[in-house]
């Protein structure tokens, strides 16, 4: 296996796409359908790369990745979202090296991306 990812998405097709997408790129993949689950699994075990989507129910992908940061400083983040303006506001808290991939997105480019944020990791 190449790397962990968490991934939170509440979008259940989304989720499932992204998930069968990543395993067969050989990446180990926890999924969650809300930010809330997938920080208690953060604080669990650690994970290469937090995978979230923006607008989610519980706790928001923004949010999801302040705290990730805090409990790893190492971890990589990635935003899903339709609203990419949103999440780059300056006053979002969000990480500042995360990346950001919008929604529709080829499955290609989301592994291409995955691969070299976790290249750079390396």
């Amino acid at each position: 296996m190449m790397g962990k990812i968490l991934l939170a998405e509440d979008d259940n097709d989304m989720r499932r796409f992204l998930v069968k997408a990543l395993h067969n790129a050989g990446y180990d993949v926890a999924s969650f359908d809300n930010g809330l689950s997938a920080y208690h699994r953060l604080r669990e075990e650690p994970f290469e790369l937090l995978l979230t989507d923006i607008v989610m129910p519980e706790m928001d992908g923004i949010e999801l990745a302040r705290r990730a940061t805090e409990l790893d400083p190492d971890i990589k983040v990635m935003f899903i979202t339709g609203f990419a303006a949103v999440a780059l506001q300056p006053d979002s808290q969000a990480p500042k090296d995360a990346k950001i991939l919008s929604k529709p997105f080829h499955l290609r480019d989301l592994v291409n991306e995955v691969e070299k944020m976790l290249q750079q990791a390396a």
